[in-house]
């Protein structure tokens, strides 16, 4: 019989996998809906990376500093939905290709814009969730 290491938790794998799935097949959803031609902007993943990274802003107040929530709602949401959503692999790739394209002037914005946009994103959800509670935008104070 073998054991699992210590820490290991066969229902976190379990809800990571399962979150993945639906993220997966939701960023391919907004890409099949927003398709672009070789050398132009990346839309779909532009917004599946910004829209990604909004909603675990929203997440992580909701679940940090709103309600307490069951111990696999961070690993299914967090981890497993957006983590399967979010794609900065497909991102670099895209830039990648815009600069082999004889578009360097795209793919250095796209590669500037995909992080800026990405950290703009969350602390979008962040002040927003906040905002929408009723509790100020800024850090929580110190208890």
């Amino acid at each position: 019989m073998t054991t699992s290491p210590p820490g290991y938790r066969v229902d976190v794998l379990g809800v990571i996998a399962a979150g993945g799935v639906l993220g997966a097949e939701a960023r391919f959803a907004v890409g099949v809906l927003l398709p672009h031609a070789p050398g132009t902007w990346p839309w779909a993943t532009q917004l599946i990376n910004f829209s990604g990274c909004l909603l675990i802003g929203v997440l992580m107040v909701v679940i940090t500093e709103l309600r307490d929530a069951h111990r696999l709602v961070r690993p299914f949401l967090g981890v497993g939905v957006l983590g399967g959503y979010t794609t900065f692999s497909t991102a670099t790739v895209e830039a990648l290709t815009l600069l082999t394209g004889a578009h360097p002037g795209l793919a250095i914005g796209y590669l500037v814009a995909s992080p800026v946009l990405a950290v703009l994103g969350c602390g979008a959800g962040v002040v927003t969730a906040r905002l929408l509670a009723g509790r100020p935008a800024g850090p929580p104070a110190a208890a």
